[in-house]
């Protein structure tokens, strides 16, 4: 408990001065650019409190839960040789985590919104839901897709430029083709599917095979995950534009 209590207190210290130039950099424009004071101070000091406390409590449960699980289960599998079992616990780690990110919920919900007002759907509660629900599956199906191929480039050695450099090649050709609407969507749907939930666990999941593999480095072949995580949602949004 002790340990836990001071552990906090650290990381406390620690997400106050990571948020600090955040702070300096809002009361220097609002002070001395605007020349205006703050307006409802109390309600900012209590906000700016509730982020630190809250950055805080994050980076302590990612440091004592999703970390070690994620590499806990990375070494599991690795040791048992199971390809299937370690591939499909892969593709649900992405799918899963990527289907509770609330920020793609919020995207999904939002191109369900435009959709309808440029009618490209039917302006109804029943077909927004349908849209969004299936944007959700896309994007969560391309990033389980992306953590597959990267546990396989993990385990066969892969170079990480030329799958990179191969799958922005292929959405370059279908940002071609795609509905000029979907485009924006799909491009921020890569950027959305990489937020609180999903980076830990895959970072974590990476790491831990390249630890548990002989002859990988963690640092070389730990990491790259997140980047192909990053690519194959814009792909498949495209495709969806294209199909739906």
């Amino acid at each position: 408990m002790g340990y836990h209590l001071s552990h906090f207190f650290d990381s406390l210290l620690k997400s106050l001065r990571d948020i600090s130039p955040i702070i300096l950099v809002v009361a220097f424009f609002q002070l001395f650019v605007l020349q205006s004071p703050l307006p409802d101070l109390a309600n900012v000091f209590l906000g700016t409190a509730l982020v630190v406390l809250g950055l805080t409590c994050f980076v302590m449960g990612l440091e004592l839960g999703l970390f070690p699980v994620g590499e806990d289960m990375a070494h599991a599998f690795a040791h048992k040789g199971k390809l299937s079992a370690l591939l499909l616990f892969a593709f649900c780690l992405g799918f899963g985590t990527t289907i509770a990110e609330p920020a793609l919920i919020a995207v999904a919900d939002e191109a369900a919104k435009v959709a309808a007002v440029t009618e490209h759907i039917v302006d109804s509660d029943a077909a927004r839901q349908e849209y969004a629900a299936a944007l959700r599956l896309c994007v969560a199906a391309a990033v389980g897709l992306a953590i597959v191929v990267g546990v396989l480039r993990v385990l066969r050695g892969w170079p990480l430029h030329w799958l990179m450099i191969g799958g922005y090649v292929l959405v370059v050709v279908i940002t071609a083709f795609a509905p000029q609407e979907i485009i924006g969507i799909a491009y921020d749907s890569g950027g959305v599917t990489t937020s609180t939930i999903t980076v830990p666990l895959v970072t974590a999941l990476g790491v831990g095979l390249a630890n548990a593999i002989k002859g990988r480095n963690p640092l070389l072949d730990g990491f790259g995950l997140i980047a192909l995580a990053s690519l194959t949602p814009v792909l498949f949004v495209l495709l969806f534009g294209i199909i739906w």
